[in-house]
């Protein structure tokens, strides 16, 4: 066998950390941070929504969100994100990730602007509006996970493709922590220019009607930054490993990254015969792939359906257990502006502790460690917490030992995105062929997608409380916080056993992983 790379890439694979590597990943980045601003803001307002729209005044709570529209409201945005990654994902090795990269971006723009401009005051026209443009957000963020990871991973040195894929992916934790700001930002001014009296003291007057404003501005808002990035997207050049392996055309490349390099790059005499090589044309359901890709694309699968499950039902009751152990007063004892303040408070102190410290460890450590040791490591952290929370779930939630209950679930989180919540977006990015590359990120993120919405709806139900008079009202009972906790402690521990089928591309070029340097004399 003899080695061959291309020159070109070589010198993509020995380049020194440079400005344009920072630039690509602000530029990759920003369309996670939209990304994570658009999911997780919802969850803000979600309390805030259901006491606009489903108040009723003789009821002794707040009004809120039937389940099949809480429901709707948290997961078409999840079922969007499913289908555009698998959409894109494919779009993107077929016509390019540069051409497909601006198609996600605009997508993103407008259904964050529309999803604040749902039609009508009525609950069904809001609802339905929310939840049609919320969907094809989704669907725009689904493309921007298999481009973005992989746009970073060809654009990437050798030594630290690693942390600067993380750091792409870091950008979540900061798109979480301003949906948090703003929300708290947008709340305080509301209340200080509206105040009303609480739930408790006057039904009707406890959401003044300007509240409506809260949520709309909450949500428009994730179009800011997309929208800003969105014409030095257009003015990056396609990648040089799309450009000479897939499109074939070496010279171009050649010329793409001499520019980006700004070094003079020669073209080598016998490039066009490393390209053309008819064994490295094998399709995604061809028996070669099966061979060479099948275990890793059933590891990064499943690992991230796994991973998903446990991460997105963890943040979709987030605000059920910030009430059971009282950092958010009931309900009921505030009025409907200063609700938002209180979750959006509770949510970015947990993500400042906790969620956003843990993306840059993976940035910082990645390329020491390994993807494989991190993804382990966090596996086997989170079903060591998720069990310590658990098993004595009935003593956390004494008022006394709130504080070391916060310490725990903040330990999860934290391990999570100091391991597989990080790993799992790294590694399809970088161990499959170039001209299956964007397919298979967009398989794997789908699957964990998929897991994203068991998660989200399973979790709805199953941690309701098993007596019939406590559950939340729509809801059947299930199996109680403390079960769900156990199943996801399992579920964790699940994922550190596929781990094993994922290789280790810390310190390889891509093409030495996907192998497609591996072309016989």
């Amino acid at each position: 066998m003899a080695e061959q790379q291309l020159g070109v890439l070589k010198a993509l694979d020995v380049a020194k950390t440079q400005l344009y590597h920072f630039t690509a990943i602000v530029i990759a980045g920003m369309g996670f941070f939209t990304d994570a601003y658009d999911l997780f803001c919802v969850s803000l307002v979600t309390k805030l929504l259901g006491r606009l729209y489903y108040f009723n005044p003789l009821s002794e709570k707040p009004g809120s969100l039937p389940p099949h529209v809480a429901a709707a409201v948290n997961g078409v945005a999840l079922c969007g994100t499913l289908a555009g990654q698998l959409f894109f994902g494919w779009l993107g090795d077929k016509l390019g990730r540069k051409k497909v990269y601006g198609i996600t971006l605009i997508m993103m723009i407008v259904c964050s602007v529309a999803s604040g401009l749902s039609f009508g005051n009525q609950a069904k026209g809001v609802m339905t509006t929310l939840c049609f443009f919320r969907f094809w957000l989704g669907f725009g963020i689904g493309g921007d996970y298999p481009l973005s990871a992989t746009i970073m991973s060809e654009y990437a040195n050798k030594k630290t493709r690693g942390a600067f894929i993380a750091a792409v992916f870091a950008m979540q934790g900061v798109g979480i922590l301003a949906g948090g700001f703003v929300a708290l930002a947008v709340s305080t001014i509301f209340d200080k220019n509206f105040p009303a009296p609480t739930y408790a003291v006057n039904r009707a007057l406890s959401t003044p009607p300007q509240a409506d404003y809260i949520w709309r501005i909450i949500v428009m808002f994730g179009a800011l930054p997309a929208a800003l990035t969105y014409y030095w997207r257009m003015k990056m050049p396609e990648t040089a490993r799309y450009t000479a392996l897939v499109a074939k055309n070496i010279k171009q490349a050649t010329q793409d990254m001499s520019k980006v390099l700004q070094v003079e790059l020669e073209m080598e005499e016998r490039a066009e015969d490393i390209v053309q090589d008819p064994r490295l044309n094998y399709g995604l359901f061809s028996k070669e792939f099966a061979k060479r890709h099948g275990l890793p694309l059933l590891g990064c699968t499943s690992t991230w359906f796994l991973l998903d499950i446990a991460f997105y039902s963890q943040n979709l009751f987030q605000k059920d257990i910030f009430s059971a152990i009282g950092w958010i007063p009931k309900a009921a004892t505030m009025n409907g502006i200063h609700e938002v303040f209180m979750i959006a408070r509770a949510q970015t102190l947990i993500a400042l502790c906790s969620t956003v410290p843990g993306y840059w460890f993976t940035v910082a450590f990645i390329d020491i460690m390994g993807r494989f040791a991190i993804q382990l490591m966090g596996f086997f952290m989170m079903t060591v917490f998720m069990f310590a929370i658990a098993f004595p779930y009935d003593h956390w939630i004494k008022p006394d030992n709130r504080i070391g209950f916060v310490v725990m679930y903040s330990l999860t989180f934290f391990f999570a995105n100091f391991g597989p919540n990080a790993t799992t977006f790294i590694v399809p990015a970088e161990i499959f062929p170039a001209r299956l590359r964007s397919t298979c990120h967009g398989i794997s993120a789908a699957t964990g997608k998929a897991g994203a919405i068991v998660g989200a709806f399973g979790f709805l139900y199953a941690a309701q409380p098993q007596d019939k008079t406590k559950t939340d009202a729509g809801y059947p009972p299930g199996i109680g916080v403390k079960n769900s906790l156990i199943m996801l402690g399992v579920i964790n521990f699940v994922g550190m056993l596929f781990t094993f089928l994922v290789p280790e591309p810390k310190g390889k070029s891509l093409e030495e992983l996907s192998g497609e340097t591996e072309v016989e004399k």
